[in-house]
Parts: C-alpha cells; sequence; structure tokens
C-alpha cells in the first residue's frame, strides 16, 4: 500500500463508514431472524433451525452475569457459604494502573514476575477537521 498520511487517514475514515453500516445491517438481519424463528432473549445455549431453501441457522445464545464480589462475599458470609465461594466464582485479580504507577517501584518491582504483560492492537480515532 502507498499512500501517504492524509489519504491513508481519509481511507481509515471511509472504511470505518463502511465497516459501521454493514455491522448495522447485519445485526438488524440478525435481529429479523431472530423474530421469524420466535427466539426468547434468554436463549442460553445451542438452538438449531433449517430453511426450506436450505439454509442451516445455528444461534448460540448467551446470558452475561457479572458478580459484585463484595455482596456475594457478603451473603456468603451471613448465611454460612464461605466454602462453596472458590468453587462456585473464579477470582480475577485484575491490575488498578494507577494505584501500580503510583506505588513504590520496590513493592512493584517484587509483584512484577506474577505478571505477564503482552502487547495489544492500538486503537485508533481519526476525525476529520471541517
Amino acid at each position: 500500500m502507498n499512500l501517504d498520511l492524509d489519504t491513508a487517514a481519509a481511507e481509515w475514515l471511509a472504511a470505518k463508514a463502511v465497516e459501521a453500516d454493514a455491522v448495522k445491517r447485519r445485526r438488524k438481519i440478525e435481529d429479523h431472524i431472530l423474530s421469524l424463528l420466535g427466539v426468547p432473549d434468554t436463549l442460553e445455549g445451542t438452538a438449531n433451525s433449517e430453511t426450506d431453501g436450505g439454509y442451516k441457522i445455528k444461534l448460540v445464545g448467551r446470558l452475561n452475569r457479572k458478580v459484585n464480589p463484595d455482596l456475594v462475599q457478603e451473603i456468603a458470609a451471613e448465611n454460612g457459604l464461605e466454602e462453596h465461594l472458590p468453587n462456585l466464582f473464579r477470582w480475577k485479580p485484575e491490575i488498578n494502573a494507577a494505584a501500580w504507577k503510583a506505588a513504590p517501584s520496590s513493592v512493584t518491582a517484587t509483584l512484577a514476575g506474577a505478571i505477564t504483560t503482552t502487547p495489544g492492537r492500538p486503537s485508533f480515532a481519526i476525525e476529520k477537521d471541517d
């Protein structure tokens, strides 16, 4: 690809617009298919369907669950269920980036051996001044 930076930025904006339109259209079609099949919002697991025209449609429904860790620990303690927590829940430590950066290097250097860092894909935001 041999584009100057302005042309590349303009092409990126155009591609993002096409991508957003395609995603919007695909989701609208998916919602229509769900209504045609009568699939409930609460589908969890797999549902398969075949059309008269030979299309096989596989739907995988997921329910997102978020746990309030403080509340679940409080409820477990009140009901004597603490021993069940390690089996029923995963406890995932995450770095508090601001606190990590502010902590003394003697602390972070010691704990750094327990952390694996890998590069992620950069995110882009490009705007054109009108």
